[in-house]
C-alpha cells in the first residue's frame, strides 16, 4: 500500500511517520525547492510533544525545545507584572512539557529523520484524480505520481482542498499583523526561562525561550489588511506602533534584525466538515486554517497525523480508515480554530471593554485559571 503525501511541512512529515509505523509506504512531494518556512518559531505545547514522542521523533523536541519554566503577563506601558507563575503544575498534570522551537530547525530535523533524499522537492501539485483503485497527482513540472491514497498537507492555500470540500475556501482576515523573529535571549527583555507577554491597547509583544540561548519574539498590532511592507522602515514603524511602551519592548525592537523579521497578516477560515473524499484526506492547515493565538496550529497537524495512524492500525481498508480519521479529528480541530478566534478577539481589542476586563482579570490571576485552560486544550488530543 502506498500513500502520496503532498507537503513536507510539519503535518506532512508527521503523517508520513504515522503511516510508516503502520507499514504503509509513503512518497512525499514538496512544492518548494528549498524549505523556507513562514514564521521564525512555533509553540509546540505538551499535546504536540506527546505526538512527536508517539511518532518516534521526541528526540527532536529534546534538542530544540527551550527552557520555558514560567509564564508571565506584564503591562506593556509600565512593565508591571500582572501575573507570574510556574508552569510546573501544568507539566505535572498533563505529563509533558511545552517546547517552543525554531520552525526551520524543526522542519529540517523532521525531514532529516525521514531522509532528505527521499523527499521530492520542487513538486507543486496542479490537480488530482481518483477512482476506486487509487489516486493520481499531476504536478506543474509535468510529472505524475500514483498511489493507493493521498494525504494533502499542502497548507493554508491548499490546491487539493477545493476538490475535497467542493468550493474554494476564502480565508478570513483576523484583524491584526504579526511580526516575528529570533533574537539572542537577554534579561534586559525578559527572564530567559519564561514565556513573557506584554499587553496594552489591544496589542501584544511576546518572547519565548528556544534552544541555543535565543528568544522567539512576536509583536501584534491590529491594522487594516493590505498595508505595504517596507523592511527599511521596520524599526521606525514598530517604534511608532509601540510608542510609550516599556523599556523591554523598546530594547527588543532595537535589537531585532529587520532582514530576518517576518511580517504576516493573520488569517483563519470558517471551519468545514469534510476532510475526506474517497481516497484523499486533508491534514493540518489545509483542513483547519487557524490563527496562532492559542499556539495549536502545528500541534493540531501532529494530532491529525497520530489520529490517522491510529485509524490505519484498526483497518487497512483505506476509505474506512480515512473516514474514521475524519470523524476523530473534525470536531476537535473545529474547536481549536474557534477557541483561537475567540482568544484573538479578546487579545487584539475587537471590543476594548472586553479586552480591558481581561487585563483586570490578569491582575487578579494566580495562574490557576490560565493553566486550567491550557490543560483542557492539551488533554483533548488523541493521546490525552
Amino acid at each position: 500500500m502506498k500513500a502520496l503525501i503532498i507537503g513536507a511541512g510539519i503535518g506532512g512529515m508527521s503523517a508520513a511517520a504515522a503511516l510508516k509505523k503502520q507499514g504503509i509506504e509513503c512518497e512525499i512531494f514538496e512544492a518548494v525547492k528549498e524549505i523556507k518556512p513562514v514564521g521564525a518559531a512555533i509553540s509546540i505545547w505538551s499535546n504536540g510533544v506527546k505526538c512527536m514522542n508517539h511518532l518516534g521523533m521526541g528526540y527532536i523536541m529534546d534538542k530544540l525545545g527551550g527552557p520555558m519554566l514560567n509564564m508571565a503577563y506584564q503591562d506593556g506601558k509600565t512593565a508591571e507584572v500582572m501575573t507570574q507563575f510556574s508552569l510546573a503544575p501544568l507539566i505535572e498534570a498533563v505529563g509533558e512539557r511545552p517546547c517552543p522551537v525554531s520552525r526551520a530547525d524543526l522542519q529540517s530535523m523532521m525531514i532529516d529523520d525521514w531522509g532528505r533524499d527521499k523527499v521530492q522537492f520542487g513538486k507543486r501539485i496542479e490537480r488530482v484524480e481518483q477512482d476506486d483503485k487509487g489516486v493520481t497527482a499531476y504536478f506543474e513540472d509535468g510529472s505524475v505520481a500514483h498511489g493507493d491514497f493521498m494525504i494533502a498537507s499542502d497548507g493554508v492555500n491548499s490546491v487539493v482542498r477545493a476538490d475535497i470540500i467542493g468550493y474554494n475556501l476564502e480565508r478570513r482576515y483576523s484583524g491584526y499583523v504579526n511580526w516575528n523573529g529570533l533574537v539572542e535571549a537577554d534579561e534586559a527583555i525578559a527572564p530567559t526561562k519564561q514565556w513573557t507577554i506584554f499587553v496594552a491597547d489591544g496589542q501584544r509583544v511576546s518572547v519565548m525561550p528556544i534552544s541555543e540561548n535565543r528568544f522567539y519574539f512576536f509583536l501584534d498590532v491590529p491594522l487594516p489588511l493590505g498595508l505595504p511592507e517596507n523592511r527599511d522602515t521596520l524599526k521606525t514603524d514598530l517604534k511608532g506602533y509601540f510608542a510609550g511602551w516599556a523599556e523591554p519592548v523598546q530594547h527588543l525592537i532595537d535589537v531585532l534584525d529587520p532582514s530576518t523579521t517576518n511580517r504576516i497578516e493573520i488569517h483563519d477560515a470558517e471551519p468545514f466538515d469534510t476532510f475526506v473524499k474517497g481516497r484523499i484526506a486533508l491534514l493540518g492547515d489545509s483542513a483547519h486554517p487557524t490563527t496562532p493565538d492559542i499556539g495549536q496550529g502545528g500541534c493540531s497537524a501532529m494530532e491529525d497525523a497520530v489520529a490517522l495512524g491510529i485509524a490505519f492500525s484498526k483497518t487497512k481498508e483505506i476509505e474506512i480508515a480515512l473516514k474514521d480519521y475524519e470523524l476523530k479529528r473534525n470536531g476537535r480541530a473545529k474547536n481549536l480554530v474557534l477557541k483561537a478566534r475567540k482568544r484573538c478577539d479578546v487579545v487584539h481589542g475587537k471590543d476594548m471593554n472586553i479586552t480591558e476586563a481581561w487585563y483586570a482579570d490578569l491582575r487578579q490571576e494566580k495562574g490557576d485559571n490560565i493553566m486550567a485552560g491550557l490543560k483542557e486544550t492539551i488533554l483533548g488530543g488523541p493521546l490525552g
